[in-house]
């Protein structure tokens, strides 16, 4: 990566972390019925358990806790995959452990293998709850066969693993569609809309000289809390592609605009007299678009331009113009969605079981050798030293094995904490001074909610904190469900916490340090890669085979979307990794994060014009301008190749090729359109034209800023 110059960041690690904390763990629109509804399937799963003497109810009611709630379709998809991962492991393991139950070497060297597996299918399987689920599976019941029992009761533990699991995840089901039914929830809209009308407030307070304190404190509570819980929801909507990515770029400008609103509160605003029915007109139009989203879904009718072009005397509003602007440009109008028309389905490939590069990329096997490597050491350790009750060191390696160091120190940090809490505090607590008194499943019912309520409410937070809610009830479950009576031994959570403290310290000495990898640099390399992806993708299509074409197409929106998605949670690892640098590094991370933004919308921009290219009912243009089409987008292409090579540090030796030198192609393009199409066309072909016309011109836009943009913080050295 070339070398930026960078300005300094003023970040206060002490202070960020204090308000992310205290504004991770406040309401939001929907948390109170989504806590409601985990702590409810959690407690029948539980009592479901503990009456009918159910075995691995700590393993069942976590799972009731955590497993998908954002929509119906999600949880029924969720449940179908996750019963089939659950089963395809009780198999793998009873058909690996009967093979080998009899040969000690050869039953290491399957386990050893089988760890290395697990981790292979935790990076290189293209549906990633599925390999975690299959991963869970195999760690809770491998330990179980080298209990010194009959191997019948061996095989019935197995079985009930995957019955135990089952039942929760029809139990959770069945909670959410009657929720559902009774609700009919959306969360993504409500968090959206909270967001526009916080922000419509905070401009019409400016607008009239009053300064609202706890409306400003509010959104920096939002800014804080960020998009990553709606843009989770969103990939889990089960929305079609053009609509996933429609939505995620809408909440993905409402962060921004909400973040804007917010730093402008730190600015000295001098309202003047023209000021006012400006800052209207943008709050009457921000509530607009809140409204059009909560009553009337996506269609033709929102129009969010604002004419408004001038330099503002209140600072960054102009900026707020352009990003309200930019939401009505992707929630609707024939550029994006007023002709939505999804490729053919029949057209669409099914999706492949393992990700394009499965075999072909090593960072899939040096995951696997370290995950598998940190793991072996702890199966090893508490098998030499006899002592079975620190067998969750296993599981420690697998749930908290990331990608990058920042990332895995996270769910290192909350596993542990959340562990000590749940398990070493909270079960120690419990089984000293609570326990005791009780004597009926009611009493036992009231204490398992006292925990799990305010669990569940953590694990409702953003991806950075909601870990820590889970490694809390876990650690109380672990204790307190495993058995059908009161636990009243102490060594128990003391083997449990003992295990996960091995766990972490392998993960620190192994997949830590071996091929180590910061977070900031893989965040570097996944924008790279979108940038090379999305330059191929604005080459096609390359072959006269439309069904080819569309297939490719849809493989590369996907790596494309791989990628935005793995730059965001690379970005939380950043805010994790410490060093001399590390106020560079986070100035850098909101550069990407920023610059990833433009370039979202540059794709969605892409997948319209992509239709013209297919030539798809009501996208039909004369072949002239098609031409002119591909010439304008190779050259494009050519244009994202010379940023990635720039931020690369690869194009210092060919002048010729940095983006700077590259020619916008743009008035060609609109040449073309104006000489093949006269104002005699039909209305239709006009329309198209304008459309057509738009959203090139937007993508020309954006991406001569991003140039601007990398060219100015990546001079040629």
């Amino acid at each position: 990566m070339a070398t930026a110059a960078l300005p300094a960041a003023q970040p206060s690690p002490i202070a960020w972390l204090w308000r992310f904390l205290r504004d991770e763990l406040a309401p939001y629109p929907g948390r109170g019925a989504l806590v409601g509804r985990m702590a409810l399937s959690a407690s029948i799963v539980m009592l479901v358990h503990m009456v009918f003497q159910i075995p691995d109810g700590a393993y069942a009611t976590l799972y009731a806790l955590t497993i998908s709630r954002e929509n119906t379709a999600a949880t029924l998809k969720d449940l179908r995959t996750s019963v089939l991962a659950f089963a395809v492991a009780d198999a793998y393991v009873l058909i690996g452990a009967t093979l080998f139950v009899g040969e000690p070497v050869l039953r290491l060297v399957w386990v050893l293998i089988t760890f290395f597996l697990m981790f292979w299918a935790l990076s290189a399987v293209a549906k990633y709850s599925a390999a975690v689920r299959f991963g869970y599976l195999l760690v809770i019941t491998i330990s179980l066969w080298d209990q010194i029992i009959p191997g019948e009761r061996k095989v019935v533990g197995t079985l009930w693993a995957i019955g135990s699991l089952a039942l929760a995840y029809v139990i959770t089901t069945a909670v959410e569609l009657i929720f559902v039914r009774i609700y009919g929830l959306d969360n993504i809209t409500n968090s959206l809309v909270e967001r526009l009308g916080c922000t419509a407030a905070q401009l019409r307070s400016w607008s009239t000289g009053v300064t609202d304190p706890a409306r400003e404190q509010q959104l920096t509570r939002l800014t804080i809390l960020g998009t990553s819980r709606m843009r989770r929801e969103v990939a889990r909507s089960g929305y079609s592609p053009d609509l996933t990515q429609q939505m995620g770029a809408v909440v993905s400008l409402v962060g921004r605009l909400v973040d804007t609103a917010a730093n402008l509160t730190h600015f000295p605003v001098q309202i003047l007299q023209a000021d006012p029915p400006r800052l209207n007109r943008l709050a009457n139009k921000i509530t607009e678009l809140a409204d059009h989203l909560l009553h009337k879904g996506v269609s033709e009718e929102l129009d969010l331009s604002i004419e408004e072009n001038s330099a503002a005397t209140v600072p960054l509003l102009l900026e707020m113009e352009r990003t309200v602007s930019l939401i009505g440009e992707v929630l609707s109008g024939t550029e994006f969605v007023g002709r939505y028309q999804p490729l053919p389905e029949t057209a669409a490939p099914r999706k492949s079981f393992l990700i394009p590069d499965a075999f072909s990329n090593e960072k899939h096997v040096r995951f696997a050798i370290r995950g598998g490597l940190a793991a072996s050491v702890c199966y090893l350790t508490y098998n030499l030293v006899a002592w079975p009750g620190i067998s969750t060191a296993v599981t420690t390696c697998f749930l908290t094995a990331l990608t990058t160091v920042g990332a895995s120190r996270q769910k290192q940090v909350l596993r542990f904490s959340g562990a000590v809490v749940g398990g070493a505090i909270v079960g120690f607590g419990a089984q000293m001074f609570i326990l005791p008194g009780l004597d009926s499943i009611a009493g036992f019912l009231l204490l398992f909610l006292a925990v799990t309520i305010p669990a569940a409410w953590i694990a409702a937070s953003g991806p950075r904190l909601s870990y820590f809610g889970v490694q809390t009830a876990l650690g109380f479950y672990l204790i307190n469900l495993q058995e059908f009576k009161f636990q009243t031994s102490l060594a128990v959570a003391r083997d449990r916490v003992a295990g996960i403290l091995v766990g972490l310290l392998a993960m620190w000495l192994i997949f830590d340090q071996l091929w180590e990898s910061s977070a900031l640099a893989d965040m570097e390399r996944s924008f790279v890669s979108s940038l090379r992806l999305l330059s191929k993708l604005l080459r096609e299509p390359l072959s006269p085979d439309i069904h080819a074409a569309i297939e490719r197409v849809y493989s590369l929106r996907e790596s494309i979307n791989a990628n935005f998605d793995r730059l965001r949670q690379d970005g939380d690892g950043v805010m994790l990794e410490f060093g001399p640098k590390r106020e560079q590094n986070l100035a850098l991370r909101a550069q990407l994060n920023q610059w990833q933004l433009q370039l979202r919308i540059i794709f969605i921009a892409r997948i319209a014009l992509q239709k013209y290219r297919f030539r798809l009912p009501g996208f039909e243009l004369p072949e002239p301008i098609l031409k002119a089409q591909q010439v304008f987008e190779n050259r494009l292409a050519d244009r994202l190749e010379a940023i990635a090579g720039r931020l690369e540090g690869n194009d210092a030796s060919s002048p010729e090729n940095g983006p700077e030198n590259l020619v916008p192609f743009l008035p060609l393009l609109e040449k073309a359109v104006q000489n093949c199409c006269p104002a005699e066309l039909p209305d239709p072909i006009a329309g198209r034209k304008y459309s057509f016309l738009h959203l090139a011109q937007r993508i020309e836009s954006l991406l001569g800023s991003l140039e601007q943009e990398v060219l100015t913080m990546f001079p040629r050295t």
